[in-house]
């Protein structure tokens, strides 16, 4: 699971909130770490993995969103494996493990195992942070037909340039002068915690309204193909905006928990004795929180596969085959060819404008393919009711 409390249990002068859940059942809490970790990890590389019968999916040339689909899963495949790492450490070397609590101990292993381990998770899931919220500003600019693959290049150094910048600084200020002396007063542990939930909490709040836009600029694309709003394309709209409202669902649902958590723990860390029996509730509601973090953060990456491509089934195809490029096919298609018109004269208007129709109803059906990708029966609809497929 990916909290805060990671890096603050690397203090040996934790506060009182931290070693609450932190010695709460840690075996159990591993073990559940462990499990969930490894069970989404293994469904997550099954749903990428090519399927027997099925062909690659294609994509338009200049959408970069499946790169950034793909992108979200790998931080997911990576940060889940560093839960794995450290839940396994945990639970086989509890007297290595114990010596991060020695407040002068000499072994600087133990601690630098909690620090890096604490980090990792903690830069792999907030880089799938950035990259959603990436996904959702290009799904936005895709359908406006302002994004193109030079943009994977701007979203690659705000990802990782946000993610490690955030890290980076949160653990600098949590460990200053040293981490033998942090967590003296909330001026250390407050920017740590501000900037691991940053993203998190941008994606919660801006995410939501750029899918929101996007769909209404689906619905007027559609509309304006052919001047008509057939049942196909409303359709289509509807699977858009249900795969968007299920990514909400999974983020909403993998990462509420912590906030919650978080807020709970919060609240103790005030109060001058948090093991008085009046705080009995919040106490046992931020241990139950904090089990169910251990299990629905490391199950975001399987999750966000269901949303993104559904369930794409057990038969996999591990035999090595020359794949079609999507954008060979493309050029070499009437389609790609009337999507980059060569600046040559037109014996009539007629004839031009149809040229131009073609393009632009290309052009949409390529920002809604990049929408609806992964999903077979909208990219028949959009086949059937393209111009080009009914011969325009």
């Amino acid at each position: 699971m990916a909290s805060p409390r990671l890096e603050t249990y690397c203090c040996p002068n934790r506060d009182a909130a931290t070693q609450l859940v932190m010695n709460f059942q840690p075996e159990v809490f591993c073990g559940v770490c462990i499990g969930s970790a490894s069970i989404s990890l293994t469904l997550t590389i099954l749903q990428l993995l090519p399927k027997k019968g099925q062909s690659p999916r294609k994509m338009p040339k200049a959408s970069s969103s499946s790169t950034i689909l793909l992108l979200i899963s790998i931080c997911d495949i990576l940060g889940g494996l560093g839960v794995i790492f450290r839940s396994s450490v945990w639970l086989g070397f509890p007297g290595f493990i114990a010596n991060i609590s020695a407040v002068n101990g000499t072994d600087v292993w133990p601690s630098t195992f909690c620090v890096g381990s604490a980090m990792w998770i903690q830069l792999l899931y907030s880089a799938g942070f950035w990259w959603l919220f990436c996904y959702a500003v290009d799904s936005y600019l895709v359908v406006r037909r302002s994004a193109g693959l030079s943009t994977i290049v701007l979203y690659h150094m705000m990802t990782w340039g946000l993610a490690v910048l955030l890290c980076v600084e949160g653990i600098a200020l949590l460990y200053y002068p040293s981490i033998s002396s942090c967590e003296n007063g909330l001026e250390h542990a407050i920017p740590h915690y501000v900037t691991t939930y940053a993203p998190l909490l941008l994606v919660l709040v801006v995410n939501p309204i750029l899918f929101r836009r996007t769909v209404s600029a689906v619905a007027s694309l559609l509309k304006g193909r052919q001047g008509i709003y057939t049942e196909n394309e409303r359709r289509l709209g509807t699977e858009i905006q249900m795969r968007f409202f299920k990514i909400m669902l999974v983020f909403v649902i993998c990462w509420s928990s912590n906030i919650i958590n978080e807020t709970l723990l919060f609240y103790l860390e005030m109060q001058p004795d948090i093991n008085e029996m009046p705080l009995k509730n919040i106490r046992s509601a931020a241990l139950i929180t904090w089990i169910i973090m251990g299990v629905l953060n490391p199950m975001q990456g399987f999750l966000f596969t269901l949303a993104f491509y559904g369930w794409t089934g057990w038969k996999v195809d591990l035999k090595w085959r020359k794949r079609e490029i999507p954008w060979e096919s493309m050029s070499s298609s009437t389609a790609g060819e009337n999507a980059y018109p060569s600046p040559v004269n037109y014996q009539s208007n007629i004839h031009d404008s149809k040229k131009i129709s073609t393009t632009d109803s290309q052009q949409t059906d390529e920002a809604i393919s990049m929408l609806s990708e992964g999903n077979t029966s909208s990219d028949e609809r959009l086949t059937r009711s393209s111009p080009i497929y009914q011969g325009w």
